[in-house]
């Protein structure tokens, strides 16, 4: 097989179509999250404790007159990451929660398939010796 067939035989298998749909949904998914916690849920927080902007909050090391130039540890971006983090978690988790549930709701419901001509031929021989042995 040649370099190039094996090549398309992967690109266009259904785990990497699934896979890269998935990839460009989950950045999507993303900036709604982010959108979501920065405008959304930060606000109603940081003034419940008093007016704080979580992005702006940091711990200067080195002060400069150029805002470019100084040096600070910035934990409010680290805590807004990490909140961004929690909600996306959750949402997933409740998410494949959701679809497992539907998938048991749904091998229950179906029946088992019907056997197939050569399988219930056969089961009759099979019944039709034993009763011949007794």
């Amino acid at each position: 097989m040649s370099f190039m067939s094996e090549f398309k035989a992967f690109a266009v298998r259904g785990n990497v179509v699934d896979l890269a749909v998935g990839v460009i949904i989950g950045g999507a998914f993303g900036k709604i999250v982010a959108s979501f916690v920065a405008d959304v849920v930060m606000p109603p927080i940081g003034l419940a404790i008093g007016g704080v902007d979580f992005s702006k909050l940091q711990l200067v090391l080195q002060q400069s007159s150029d805002p470019a130039k100084i040096v600070a540890i910035r934990y409010g971006m680290f805590l807004q990451a990490t909140l961004d983090f929690i909600i996306v978690a959750l949402v997933i988790f409740m998410m494949v929660k959701l679809v497992n549930r539907t998938r048991r709701q749904h091998e229950v419901a179906a029946p088992p398939p019907a056997p197939n001509p050569q399988e219930v031929l056969l089961t009759e021989i099979r019944d039709l010796l034993r009763d011949q042995r007794r």
